[in-house]
């Protein structure tokens, strides 16, 4: 008990960087415990932000959905910057070679900001269009539109969330990304209430306050990570002159980050397109299937905390020259993540009605939410190998064979299906759920066969 106890506070220390020696075992825990955790965070204020929300109306959850589909075309963004960074700076970590891994992530940062500013402003302008495009009523656009604004005028602070945290997992400093995502969103959940129902001094601004509650929250998250990468204690430590553009450092990164960007777009895109299809059953299904997605976030992230450890893992091995090492570390992380989703779809199916009663009450609402909730997670076996095996592509800096792989199960395969069950065969909002389940299920026995062909150890960042 005391050497679990003493592997726990070891993790959460962030004591140790390096995993390219050693016991796989104890370097899976040591970078999933932080990662976890901090993806616990994140999953937390999913369901927190969706709770307070529900208690405005109807129409403030369904503004959120709709705002959110549009929203993960930045997080995919993000998130596939923040591979590349994380693929980069672990080879060179892996390889002893820091001060080119302060160089990959300070071209990584200036790729982002430009990015983000080139979303932000036709965000803020056009976001009445956006959520009419969406199939948002008059009525839900007028409530919701300042939440919409909010959200993609600041993209840029959930750009850095990811990106920063790309670097720091790259460098195998998972806990500092821990950190900095608990305090982003330990604040963001505070704020919700506050600015949300404007308790005390604060003012009431409904669904609206819900949006600065993040920009707040996670624009001082960001600020505490570039604290800490400009400080003098981690592994990659900026200086200003890492900044001087590196054009053959971005264009590594561009071909990284591009197609890891689009394998993430080729997601996200498909969940806008889904959510259109929903919206044709009505707000009460639209706000149903949110509520489940944000539960289903809640458990998918920490699995992603596993998935990034073993992104870090593959990173940081082939850059020591250790390809077998880490193979070994996918298979494990996967093993380990698929026990864990087991138990939690077993938990969901059951036990679905109460938890989403927690929520909303309202029966059609309710209906909706359980349908979607049991229904999706029926493919959580599937979802815990086929996110570690992307990632571990991704670790790799094999982002092709992911972006490839999701270009067929979502676009070619999900969305047609989708579409045939839910309309074609009027099987409604389920026949969206069954085409979720099915895909990552073929997503996943995809991911396998590929990974077992070895491509990846040989790829060149």
């Amino acid at each position: 008990m005391r050497k679990i106890f003493q592997t726990i506070t070891e993790a959460l220390n962030g004591e140790e960087k390096d995993f390219t020696s050693g016991n796989i075992n104890r370097a899976i825990v040591l970078l999933s415990i932080p990662m976890i955790l901090e993806m616990v965070m994140e999953s937390l204020f999913a369901v927190a932000d969706v709770f307070f929300v529900s208690r405005v109306s109807i129409d403030a959850v369904a503004s959120v959905g709709l705002t959110e589909s549009v929203v993960t075309l930045v997080y995919a963004i993000a998130v596939g910057m923040s591979m590349a960074a994380t693929a980069m700076v672990a080879r060179r970590v892996g390889g002893k070679k820091p001060e080119e891994a302060a160089v990959a992530a300070a071209q990584s940062m200036l790729i982002g900001l430009g990015i983000s500013l080139f979303i932000s402003i036709p965000g803020f302008v056009f976001a009445e269009d956006i959520l009419r495009l969406m199939g948002g009523s008059e009525e839900l656009i007028a409530n919701g539109v300042g939440y919409t604004r909010i959200i993609l005028g600041s993209n840029v602070v959930i750009m850095f969330l990811f990106l920063l945290n790309g670097i720091f997992r790259g460098a195998g400093d998972a806990a500092i990304a821990m950190r900095s995502l608990w305090l982003a969103n330990g604040i963001n959940i505070v704020l919700d209430p506050l600015f949300i129902f404007g308790l005390g001094p604060f003012p009431e601004m409904g669904v609206q306050g819900a949006a600065l509650a993040t920009f707040i929250g996670r624009g001082t998250g960001v600020l505490y990570q570039l604290y800490i990468l400009f400080g003098k204690s981690g592994i990659v430590q900026l200086r200003w002159e890492h900044f001087k553009v590196h054009l053959r450092v971005i264009r590594k990164l561009a071909k990284v980050a591009s197609t890891g960007a689009g394998q993430f777009l080729i997601g996200s895109a498909s969940w806008i397109f889904l959510m259109r299809i929903i919206a044709h059953f009505g707000s009460e299904a639209v706000a149903g299937y949110t509520i489940a997605i944000r539960l289903i976030i809640f458990t998918i992230l920490p699995s992603w905390g596993l998935a990034n450890a073993a992104a870090t893992l593959v990173g940081q091995n082939l850059g020591a020259g250790q390809p077998e090492r880490a193979e070994q570390s996918v298979w494990k992380s996967a093993f380990y993540n698929m026990l864990f989703l087991l138990s939690v779809s077993i938990i969901y199916f059951l036990f679905a009605t109460p938890i989403l009663g927690l929520f909303n009450n309202e029966p059609a609402v309710l209906e909706a939410g359980v349908l979607s909730l049991r229904i999706i997670c029926t493919g959580y076996i599937f979802f815990a190998y086929g996110m570690v095996i992307s990632q571990a592509f991704n670790g790799a800096g094999d982002t092709r064979t992911p972006t490839l792989i999701n270009l067929f199960c979502f676009w070619m395969l999900e969305i047609p299906l989708a579409y045939f069950l839910a309309i074609s065969m009027e099987w409604g909002l389920a026949g969206v759920c069954w085409s979720i389940a099915g895909s990552e299920a073929v997503l996943a026995i995809i991911s396998i066969l590929v990974f077992r062909m070895g491509y990846w150890k040989t790829v060149d960042i």
